[in-house]
Formats: structure tokens, C-alpha cells, sequence
């Protein structure tokens, strides 16, 4: 019953046993993965958080059920797994298209999934574990966690475990409870629906460390912000851009709507003038992201710290080509776990 030889066979059969500090240490070795995997599962960082640590105090309570049939590592993926799909079913979280039209431009509805939520590079990569960051670089993308919520529940846990974490089909079935076949007609169905939802090729969606080029253009969109240029902007979007703003179901579709909507916000004398732009690289998800801070008009300032930039909005950017195709915006509430401030000193 040895531990994928990462941990002695007496701290798995003390854990079970009921010693406290040898069970934590042995789930604790496992945190970062059932975290990513959650996440991958939910879509919601958050929600990934709370479920880990359901899987760790139920495995705690539940020990005596292990009957080391399979490994330490492969219950705990199956307590979580299973956590993560009472959830899915009790709030019914399943995306679906768009309802309505865009708030500007024409084209297909994305997906609408209001749970989203972006995580920093820094919580998805462990930095001692080169192997788990190219894995995890292509499957943790915004793209991918977006499409996969369209799956149900079952086949999104079984594309997630076979094609993701590379389990066979019978462990598949095995954490799942259900038959190897039903795990394979299962797969069929999520990688079909999954085609319809990500890019032809993989390596389209499937992205690098940035490059020089990649840092170039993140300043110039910075630039375009900070200087209110729509000509700038213009410049670093693909004509079929869209852009999302998970919670809210407002989508944009192609480069003119999306820059009419910028110039009302660029723009003093439009009621939707946002104010000066100060804005932070950062990254989430293994993508670029920038973080826009507004000073607001005097008229609109409070009395505390007037003049301040105070955080508006995080954009997670797609870029393929030199170009940005996707822009994922998100509230400031989300700065926090990026280490980012409210405002900007």
C-alpha cells in the first residue's frame, strides 16, 4: 500500500490509524493538485478552495473506509471528485450561451458562466514541479475551464480524469462508481461537445510563457488605456474580438463595438467617462492579464484620498496572432488574490 513511493508506508498506516499529524501531512501533499482539479471541475476558484478542504475533513472522518484497494491519492480525488459533482447538481451550474443579444456588435453567444473566477499563475504552478506546469499551461487556460462548463457534470469529470490527468479507463470508472464502457461513450460525448466550444487545433489554445513580442504589446495596451487612444487600441485587436464581464451578462462581439464602447468610457463629455487610467501587468490563468485602475472626475470623488486610482477592472487577454481575440473582464473583488492593491498609492 506504498504512497506512489513519495511517502512511507508507516505514515499512510498511521494516518489511517488516526494520527492527526500524520494524516495532515500526508493530504497536505496532495492540496495543490485537488485544488487545480477542483477548479478545473467548478470554475471557481473559490468554490475549489472550500471543496478541498470538505474532501480532506470527510477523508479524516471517513478513514476507516479506505480498504487500500487503490492509493491514498486516488480516495481523496474521489472524495473531491464526488464533492464537486453534488455541487454541480445542486446549484445546476452548467453554461449555456448568452441569452440575448450583445450589448454592442453582431455574432455567436459565447458562453455564459458567471461563476468564473481568475486565478494567479502563481496558484495554478508549483514552482518545483516543472511537469505539473506544462500540464496544467494547457488545461487551466480561461478558454478551456469556459468550454468544459458546458459539459454535464459526469462527462465533465470524466474528459477531466482521462484526458487531463491521464487516468486509465478503468481507474476512471472506478473513482466515478460506474463501468468502463459508460466511461468511454462518456469521453466520446464531452471531447465531441468540447470541439464545438475550443479552437480546431489544440496548439491554438494551448499557450507558452510569454514572449518578448507578447510583453511588447501588453505595454501598448496599457498605453492605449492610460492615454485614452483608440487608435492605439485599435491597433492591438483582432476585427472578431469578444469580450465578456463574468458576473454580468453583457458580452461585446467584434473590434468596432468593443472600441465604441471604449470611446464613451475614454470620453469626458459621455456619461459613461470612467476617468484617467493608471493599469498593472499581471498574469492569471497562464495568460496576460492587466489590472485598470480609475481616478475618477473631482465631482465624483469621495473625501477619502481624493484623486486616488481606485481598482475598475481585471482583463484577462486570448492573444493569438499579435492580436487580442478574447478579453475576459473581471470585478476588483478579485484584485485581492492577486496580491493587488484597491488603490494604487
Amino acid at each position: 500500500m506504498s504512497e506512489e513511493g513519495t511517502v512511507g508506508e508507516d505514515v499512510v498506516r498511521a494516518a489511517l490509524a488516526g494520527d492527526e499529524a500524520a494524516f495532515g501531512e500526508l493530504a497536505e501533499r496532495h492540496r495543490w493538485e485537488l485544488r487545480v482539479h477542483c477548479y478545473r471541475m467548478l470554475g471557481s476558484y473559490d468554490d475549489a478552495e472550500d471543496i478541498v478542504q470538505e474532501t480532506f475533513l470527510k477523508a479524516w472522518r471517513r478513514r476507516e473506509t479506505f480498504g487500500g484497494r487503490s492509493t491514498f491519492r486516488a480516495w481523496l480525488y474521489k472524495i473531491a471528485t464526488n464533492a464537486c459533482l453534488d455541487l454541480i447538481e445542486r446549484d445546476r451550474r452548467q453554461a449555456r450561451a448568452y441569452q440575448g443579444p450583445p450589448l454592442a456588435g453582431e455574432g455567436a453567444a459565447p458562453s455564459d458562466v458567471p461563476w468564473l473566477q481568475p486565478v494567479p499563475d502563481r496558484a495554478l504552478v508549483p514552482v518545483e514541479d516543472p511537469a505539473a506546469a506544462a500540464v496544467a499551461r494547457e488545461t487551466i487556460e480561461l478558454a478551456f475551464l469556459v468550454a468544459i462548463q458546458r459539459l454535464p457534470a459526469r462527462q465533465r469529470a470524466v474528459l477531466i480524469t482521462r484526458d487531463v490527468l491521464g487516468w486509465p479507463a478503468n481507474e476512471t470508472a472506478a473513482l466515478l462508481e460506474t463501468s468502463v464502457a459508460s466511461v468511454k461513450s462518456a469521453l466520446q460525448r464531452a471531447r465531441a461537445t468540447l470541439k464545438e466550444h475550443l479552437p480546431p487545433s489544440r496548439e491554438e489554445w494551448s499557450r507558452n510563457e510569454p514572449e518578448a513580442d507578447e510583453q511588447a504589446m501588453l505595454e501598448r495596451y496599457v498605453q492605449a488605456h492610460q492615454r485614452a487612444d483608440l487608435d492605439a487600441l485599435a491597433a492591438l485587436l483582432a476585427e472578431d474580438v469578444q469580450m465578456t464581464m463574468p458576473p454580468h451578462p453583457a458580452w461585446l462581439v467584434g473590434r468596432d463595438a468593443l472600441l465604441g464602447f471604449s470611446a464613451q468610457v475614454f470620453d469626458p463629455a459621455s456619461d459613461w467617462y470612467h476617468g484617467e487610467w493608471r493599469s498593472v501587468v499581471t498574469r492569471a490563468n497562464l495568460q496576460p492579464a492587466v489590472a485598470h485602475y480609475v481616478q475618477r472626475p473631482s465631482a465624483d470623488e469621495t473625501r477619502e484620498l481624493p484623486g486616488a486610482f481606485r481598482a475598475q477592472v481585471l482583463d484577462v487577454l486570448r492573444i493569438e496572432d499579435g492580436r487580442v481575440t478574447m478579453i475576459t473582464s473581471f470585478e476588483p473583488r478579485r484584485f485581492a488574490a492577486f496580491g493587488l492593491p484597491l488603490v494604487l498609492a
